[in-house]
């Protein structure tokens, strides 16, 4: 891992491929509770034909964790930054879940940046019945177990049981991660994606979208998909079977595939 001091904090980032300036970049967003590994699968599958940016959003892994409530803008101001500071003036950006809020804020804010988006497990705005769920869990991180209280209520949501069943080292892998996240980077984070709301700015968004939405998707259900479906005019949907929430890492090749078709689509 790389780090640059970028927007007032720390950001740890990776570079893969070997940045000649004829390849694509491919620039990839995680979940909250993650971090850049999430998305290993991804980088052995096309890493011989693009250039792959995976940076720990801010709070999370190698990142620095700044305390207090963090919000969207802070976070695609990070990404501006970071592309800034490694002269990528045009990307595909893949993102789930928080990664994928801030790519669409990317998206609005910077389109020139943002050659395409793909949204997996994502929402442009949670409902205001999530509110309490958010607060139970700042107050569970915050408790003396820290980010034990909230393992096994997260780790079920973003997985199958089939995937429970059958790899269990990826499992142990992603806990790890988990347990690893900072307290302040998990709350501060829960605030910046509890609080946004961009539906009325999504007919903003010009480039090419494709939204994937995983089958057994618990944590982000198929009607925040139909969100974005009706509010971006050009997004096209795609559908990911046996997977959870972190349909990247259940059925990476399917999701290879999917993203492979679309960014061989073009506009």
């Amino acid at each position: 891992m790389e780090h640059a001091r970028l927007n007032g904090i720390d950001i740890a980032y990776r570079v893969d491929g070997d940045l000649a300036a004829t390849r694509p970049w491919l620039v990839f967003a995680h979940a909250l509770g993650h971090d850049h590994s999430m998305w290993d699968a991804q980088v052995a599958a096309f890493g011989r034909a693009c250039n792959i940016l995976r940076y720990d959003l801010r709070g999370h892994g190698a990142s620095e964790a700044p305390r207090g409530d963090y919000t969207l803008q802070q976070m695609a101001d990070d990404l501006r930054a970071l592309l800034d500071h490694l002269s990528i003036r045009r990307c595909h950006f893949i993102g789930l879940s928080l990664g994928a809020m801030v790519g669409q804020l990317a998206a609005i804010r910077t389109p020139l940046r943002i050659a395409s988006l793909t949204l997996a497990g994502a929402a442009c705005r949670f409902s205001p019945q999530m509110q309490p769920v958010w607060a139970s869990r700042i107050a569970a991180v915050r408790s003396p177990l820290g980010m034990n209280a909230i393992i096994d209520a997260t780790i079920s949501g973003w997985f199958t049981a089939g995937f429970f069943a059958t790899r269990a080292a990826d499992i142990a892998r992603s806990v790890q991660v988990l347990r690893r996240t900072p307290v302040d980077g998990y709350a501060g984070a829960i605030a910046a994606m509890s609080r946004a709301d961009l539906t009325t700015r999504l007919a903003a968004i010009t480039c090419p979208v494709l939204v994937v939405a995983a089958e057994d998707d618990r944590v982000v259900p198929f009607a925040y998909a139909e969100q974005l479906l009706l509010h971006i005019p050009q997004a096209r949907l795609q559908r990911i079977q046996g997977a959870g929430h972190l349909s990247n890492v259940e059925q990476p090749a399917d999701f290879n595939a999917t993203l492979r078709q679309f960014l061989a689509a073009g506009p």
